[in-house]
């Protein structure tokens, strides 16, 4: 993957321009993180260069003055909500970000239920999480909101919610991703806050979309993409464009509820301390891209594979047509087809000629890799084989792993785990692959290449078993599948 993005350079502004917003309130600041504090891997595929933990380095530096605040709508606890990058519901991600922060030396302070009305699963997941000594808030839903600005700003608002306890001046806000009502969540601090006569600031640590950027460039589309099931809309930021006469890009969530903040700011301090949802926002991310070219080219990547994972999604009963549609009309936007993917005429010509699901993958130099279903293989296995051949420049005639390793694997799946489908799913392949390196030269040349096929790309003719997909996440490979199973099952696995 071609460097577009300076991340040490992105690391030095960004903490610089965190400071100075510390030091511009001068009491507590209040930081909502949009976007994932860790594991940002949407920003790493759209800004190639970008660290998926970037803003927890820049969180380290901080860390003896921060705490943290995790927000989860408990809406997303009822229904199970996925992160899509990951595979985990949401609830799970928080205790997983709570361990992951605490590992790090970080204090995780609280969790926040937001929209909380006695869902039961998020009466369970608070009682689990003050089981192991994490204090738990509520937050509810107020009618009208954002429009019903007298109503927000007062007890029956803002003051009905929990008031989060803290103890340092640098409270960062995040949650497993969006939707969750962290803004909300700082916005009502800062009404608590006052109450208390604590003065109180706040600023949002922001990725996407990128201000500075025009409106219709590839990588605020693909964050459009990315939020097309909250239905957000990237738009000019009019409050910007009034106050100085200069366009910046925004979205409609943060236009809407500004003139809330200001509401809030007037009540505090007298008078707002932004002009627009453009001020509120701390993002160097648009001053650190180095080759605009490779940039828009993984953004475009990005928006193709959105568009493929909603139907999918939708496939499965977990999404609606209205997201992909969505999608659909941002690729004709950006004069995006199933073209510009270059892995899906490869799967879908071998698919054809054998009959049979097939994949196929664009390595690191160009080179694209295929595989198709056999007797002893599935098509993704075939073809992360094939692909570590292709880096080890070993001749694709040779087997890395022997048939006879093969056959008492699919044995043991089809006689003692009561598997239908013997054939080898990734993961056990290269199971397969690393006992076969203890006494195979070759396969260990094969193993060795392993991490040259991380952010590479890949496609599948048939949704992939979930072993399949959650492998080729693992090794970083960035894969979209067709819209349809391999068989019409109601049940899988």
């Amino acid at each position: 993957m071609k460097i577009g993005f300076d991340n040490e350079k992105y690391l030095q502004m960004q903490s610089q321009h965190i400071r100075d917003r510390i030091a511009q309130f001068g009491g507590k600041l209040y930081l909502e993180f949009g976007g994932k504090l860790f594991d940002d891997y949407h920003a790493a595929r759209v800004l190639p260069g970008f660290k998926p933990d970037s803003k927890l380095q820049m969180l380290m530096q901080l860390k003896d003055e921060a705490e943290i605040v995790i927000v989860i709508n408990a809406d997303d606890i009822e229904k199970n909500k996925v992160r899509g990058d990951l595979g985990i519901t949401y609830d799970l991600d928080v205790m997983r970000l709570i361990d992951v922060f605490s590992n790090r030396g970080l204090y995780v302070g609280s969790v926040v239920l937001t929209r909380f009305a006695d869902q039961p699963d998020a009466v369970k997941f608070q009682k689990k999480l003050e089981e192991n000594g994490i204090r738990v808030y509520h937050h509810y839903s107020i009618p009208n909101y954002p429009a019903d600005i007298d109503l927000i700003v007062s007890d029956d608002g803002y003051g009905r919610n929990d008031y989060v306890e803290t103890s340092r001046r640098l409270v960062i806000i995040t949650a497993p991703g969006p939707g969750s009502g962290k803004m909300a969540v700082c916005l009502s601090q800062l009404y608590h806050e006052n109450k208390r006569g604590i003065q109180a600031g706040y600023a949002k640590f922001e990725t996407f979309p990128i201000w500075n950027l025009p409106l219709k460039h590839p990588v605020n589309v693909a964050y459009e993409a990315a939020t097309a099931d909250l239905n957000d809309v990237n738009m000019i930021d009019p409050f910007h464009l009034e106050a100085y006469g200069v366009t910046t890009v925004n979205y409609n969530r943060d236009i809407e509820i500004f003139p809330v903040l200001n509401t809030m700011f007037e009540s505090i301090l007298g008078e707002s301390p932004y002009k627009s949802p453009t001020d509120m926002g701390v993002n160097m991310a648009g001053n650190c891209i180095i080759d605009d070219e490779a940039t828009c080219a993984a953004a475009n990547q990005e928006i193709i594979r959105r568009y493929y994972d909603a139907m999918c999604n939708h496939t499965k009963g977990n999404g609606s047509p209205d997201e992909a549609y969505k999608i659909g009309l941002l690729m004709k936007q950006n004069k995006l087809t199933a073209d510009d993917r270059v892995v899906i005429a490869p799967a879908l010509a071998l698919a054809e000629e054998t009959g049979a699901p097939a994949a196929a993958m664009e390595l690191s130099d160009g080179r694209i890799v295929t595989g198709k279903t056999s007797d002893l293989l599935g098509a993704c296995a075939a073809m992360v084989l094939n692909g570590l051949k292709a880096l080890g420049d070993i001749p694709k005639k040779v087997d890395l792993i022997d048939p006879a390793v093969i056959e008492p694997i699919q044995k043991l799946k089809v006689e003692n785990f009561g598997s239908e489908n013997p054939r080898l799913h990734t993961d056990e392949v290269l199971i397969a692959l690393s006992i076969s390196a203890v006494t195979n030269p070759t396969a260990r040349l094969a193993m060795q290449q392993l991490g040259e096929l991380r952010d590479t790309d890949a496609h599948a003719t048939v949704i992939l078993s979930e072993t399949d997909a959650r492998t080729l996440k693992k090794l970083g490979i960035h894969v979209t599948t067709e819209p349809h199973y391999e068989t019409n099952k109601l049940y899988r696995k």
